[in-house]
C-alpha cells in the first residue's frame, strides 16, 4: 500500500485538497464582505450532499487508477496543466464575483431584487456567465438564463447576442 502514496499521488492529493480548500474559503469571504454575514451560509455556497459524493467519487477514481495504472499519475504535464486550468478558472470566477458585486449570489434567483442590475462591464464584457466559465458548471446556465430574461428583458438578449457565454457550445 506505502507504493501507492508515492511523492506524486500525495502531490496530486495535495493540491486537490487545497484547491477545494481555497475555493471555498475565498468564496465564504468574499460572500461575507459583499452581502453581509446576515445573508451568507454554507447552503448559499453550493456545498450538498451531491457535492461531497462528487469529491468521495472522484478519489474513489483517483484511486483505482492509481492502483491499476499507477504509470499515468507519473506524466505531471497533465496535472500541471490540471492546475493550470484550476487557476485560471479560480482568477476568472472571482473577477465575476467582484465585478458582480451584491448582484451575484451563489443561488439563481427567482425574483427580481432591487439592487439586482444586469452587469456588462469588467469581465462580464467578454464573457456573459464568467463564473460558470471559472468553474466549468454549465448546467446551471439555462436555468438562470430564463430568469435573466425576465428581470431584464431586451437588455439581456441583446447583451446575450454580443457576448460569448464563456462555455464553449452553450450558446
Amino acid at each position: 500500500m506505502t507504493e501507492i502514496f508515492t511523492f506524486t499521488a500525495c502531490r496530486h492529493l495535495s493540491q486537490m485538497f487545497l484547491a477545494i480548500i481555497f475555493f471555498h474559503s475565498s468564496e465564504y469571504i468574499l460572500a461575507l464582505a459583499i452581502h453581509g454575514k446576515n445573508n451568507v451560509t454554507i447552503t448559499s455556497l453550493l456545498i450538498t450532499k451531491n457535492y461531497a459524493l462528487a469529491i468521495v467519487c472522484s478519489l474513489i477514481e483517483y484511486f483505482v487508477e492509481l492502483y491499476f495504472f499507477p504509470g499515468m499519475k507519473e506524466h505531471w504535464s497533465f496535472s500541471n496543466t490540471g492546475l493550470t486550468m484550476v487557476v485560471f478558472g479560480e482568477i476568472i470566477r472571482k473577477l465575476a464575483i467582484i465585478t458582480a458585486g451584491r448582484s451575484f449570489t451563489h443561488l439563481i434567483k427567482r425574483y427580481h431584487e432591487e439592487h439586482h442590475i444586469l452587469v456588462t462591464n469588467g469581465v462580464y464584457k467578454y464573457i456573459r456567465h464568467p463564473s460558470y466559465c471559472g468553474f466549468l458548471l454549465c448546467q446551471r446556465i439555462p436555468y438562470e438564463e430564463f430568469f435573466l430574461r425576465q428581470f431584464f428583458g431586451m437588455e439581456y438578449e441583446e447583451y446575450a447576442a454580443k457576448t460569448f457565454s464563456g462555455i464553449p457550445f452553450i450558446k
